[in-house]
């Protein structure tokens, strides 16, 4: 149904795979260095663009794969960039438009030149990390992730540009992914 080239069309992905596992569609996969997103017109994986050149990091690659939760959305006005919810997601190799099924369990909280910009954290469903509930289990089982996570998005995009408001916990997380999806439902109304 979904490929890696981003033909497919993804807005019939749901949020949820099953109940507490969300969906994600991996926009980049881990050691990545190509942006791509969601395009939310089309539905598609596209290369993201800044003055018309394709945008790479320049950086690191990726240390997680990354991507959106589908059927999210947070404006502005409501903590959030005007986009769908990003989700930072721990697990086995992935390729572009991936949907794995995950397991939420935290939030990187960024401020991205003077916006809200947070990150969920979650697992896969088929890792060895699916066991892990929370930002706690995380740390005791694989020390090193967090502050991974934490260095890679404040530095990415270059020096002051993001700022690591640290993380919270699987009720936050959840808590924001609930409201996203309430905006979401009201916008397509």
């Amino acid at each position: 149904m979904y490929n890696s080239t981003g033909s497919s069309d993804y807005s019939s992905v749901p949020t949820y795979h099953k109940e507490q596992i969300v969906n994600a569609i991996i926009e980049i996969p881990a050691g990545s260095s190509e942006k791509w997103e969601m395009d939310k017109t089309s539905g598609k994986i596209i290369r993201d663009t800044i003055n018309g050149m394709p945008r790479t990091i320049d950086y690191l690659g990726y240390p997680a794969h990354y991507g959106m939760i589908p059927k999210t959305l947070l404006n502005e006005e409501n903590g959030g960039d005007g986009d769908p919810l990003d989700v930072i997601v721990i697990g086995s190799d992935a390729i572009r438009g991936s949907v794995l099924p995950c397991k939420i369990i935290g939030i990187l909280h960024l401020n991205d030149n003077g916006l809200k910009d947070d990150k969920l954290i979650a697992v896969s469903q088929k890792s060895r990390f699916f066991s892990l509930e929370s930002m706690t289990d995380l740390r005791t089982n694989y020390p090193g992730i967090t502050e991974i996570f934490e260095l890679w998005f404040s530095n990415y995009k270059g020096a002051g540009q993001m700022i690591s408001l640290g993380y919270g916990d699987k009720n936050d997380a959840l808590s924001i992914l609930n409201r996203s999806i309430e905006e979401y439902k009201s916008s397509v109304k």
